[in-house]
């Protein structure tokens, strides 16, 4: 869909359950091949157990040419996507409850694209008591929903201001 409608961010927002029901607060994820932690890992493995995406096509009939294309775009979009996460992180730290290191990552489907920034929100676990409270709020939730756009917006006019 992202790809679809060129979009130059995309940003999966969740609120999943954990086995931990100790374990609260909002964490920013990217895309890594290997996870940060065992928490991100079962996180990933969780969300991708539900998410599928289709195959990129390179449309370069060179095979070993499209690994190196997809390998570049691939790298220049994971540093943006953690670069994303940062300024998320710096957002929300005053805003609401982060987990300890909070921006992790793991090998989540849903961020895969090697075209698209992609990050994932996780704004709390329904399984723990206090961070379900918040996320059933819809005015804790319009306030984080209106930081992250702050955030999203303040990072795209410094990237811009950067480029020129």
């Amino acid at each position: 869909i992202a790809r679809q409608l060129d979009a130059d961010l995309f940003i999966s927002v969740h609120a999943d359950s954990i086995a931990d029901k100790r374990l609260r607060g909002a964490t920013i994820y990217t895309l890594s091949d290997k996870a940060s932690d065992e928490v991100a890992q079962a996180v990933a493995h969780n969300e991708n157990l539900s998410d599928s995406i289709g195959g990129v096509e390179a449309g370069v009939v060179d095979e070993v040419v499209a690994d190196i294309l997809i390998d570049l775009t691939r790298r220049e979009t994971m540093q943006y996507s953690v670069d994303i996460a940062r300024t998320l992180v710096s957002a929300l730290k005053d805003k609401t409850k982060l987990i300890n290191n909070s921006h992790r990552s793991a090998g989540f489907k849903v961020l895969k694209a090697p075209d698209i920034p992609s990050v994932l929100v996780e704004l709390g676990y329904l399984s723990n008591e206090d961070d379900e409270k918040q996320i059933t709020d819809p005015l804790w939730r319009k306030k984080i929903a209106g930081e992250l756009a702050l955030a999203i917006r303040d990072h795209a006019q410094r990237t811009v201001a950067q480029q020129q």
